[in-house]
């Protein structure tokens, strides 16, 4: 297995709920190297752009709502196999169908509402890497 590196974001359900420490330990422990980590806030625009690929879906509009209403921690992760092991500690997107530990399980409210993005594929981890980080902010 080969060392990739991935993007996560955590929400602003689990900033405002000050989980992001918790969920930070939970993706070091899980042997993620932190390459770039930001605390920003997503324009209107931004998250848009962002989430372009569910434009068509009904649960967009919410979802640009939800993540502009407040502070994101946005994340460059290195690992072997980061992509697949970041969805691992992160869960299935419906906490209810999390398993057990996951960061979803543990911390989000509902489907909507989940605390965490990540990266489903290598082409996706570096799109959204390029969206948060240039190449000289990744350690």
């Amino acid at each position: 297995m080969s060392v990739e590196r991935t993007f996560s974001m955590i929400k602003p359900d689990a900033v405002a709920a000050g989980q992001a420490g918790e969920i930070l330990s939970m993706i070091e422990q899980a042997g993620f190297r932190i390459l770039g980590l930001r605390l920003t806030r997503l324009t209107d625009a931004q998250a848009r752009a962002f989430y372009e690929v569910h434009k068509e879906r009904p649960f967009y509009g919410g979802l640009v709502k939800f993540m502009t209403e407040g502070p994101v921690i946005v994340m460059a992760l290195e690992r072997e196999g980061a992509i697949t092991k970041l969805r691992e500690v992160m869960g299935a997107t419906n906490p209810a169908n999390a398993a057990e530990g996951t960061v979803r399980k543990r911390f989000a409210a509902n489907i909507e509402r989940n605390c965490i993005h990540g990266s489903d594929a290598p082409e996706t981890a570096a799109t959204e890497l390029r969206f948060f980080f240039s190449t000289a902010e990744l350690v």
